[in-house]
């Protein structure tokens, strides 16, 4: 089969819960991040409020209508907490943020039977193209081999590390400028 991407908004992207979780589950149950049953609700508990957000933007591929990969996002708000997570401090013009200068990708999953195969590479190009921010920035997890070679791939650079919330692992902090 073919997969196709298709670029979505949050009421779009809400409906499609059951499916996207998943996504995530298949994803991140692998090493380094051996997500289990409580981090998948945790992170569809922060997924309901985050496709109301303004500017939600959702790209999610499918194979034969079944969701094999999804990546999500949306504009930083001016009072943003992502940068109060760094481990480092970086220059107050970074961590400036007014609404609509940083795009933030939470979250970039495909399930393990469709990877190499090109589909993180076609999520993240849909999500990101047309997009009217600066740059796009997200965390990843250092010793995720593959996503950090595909993040850098892509243009990214590293300005700094995070964590992300309490318990969490170091997380790198990446940007691409657009």
């Amino acid at each position: 089969m073919t997969v196709v991407v298709e670029v979505l908004d949050g009421g779009h992207t809400a409906v499609l819960e059951r499916q996207l979780r998943a996504v995530f589950a298949e994803a991140f149950a692998e090493p380094p991040y051996e997500a289990g049953p409580r981090d998948v609700e945790r992170a569809f508990r922060r997924f309901r409020s985050q496709v109301r957000r303004r500017g939600f933007r959702a790209a999610v591929a499918f194979d034969d209508g079944t969701a094999v990969g999804m990546a999500y996002s949306y504009p930083l708000s001016a009072t943003t907490g992502w940068w109060d997570t760094l481990t480092e401090p970086v220059p107050e013009e970074m961590r400036r943020e007014d609404g609509a200068r940083t795009f933030g990708l939470f979250e970039l999953a495909v399930r393990p039977a469709w990877r190499g195969r090109g589909v993180a590479t076609a999520l993240h190009r849909a999500l990101v193209e047309g997009l009217d921010n600066r740059r796009v920035m997200l965390n990843s997890r250092p010793e995720a081999s593959a996503a950090q070679a595909a993040y850098r791939a892509w243009g990214y650079r590293r300005v700094g590390a995070a964590v992300p919330w309490e318990g969490a692992a170091v997380h790198e902090v990446l940007v691409l400028e657009l």
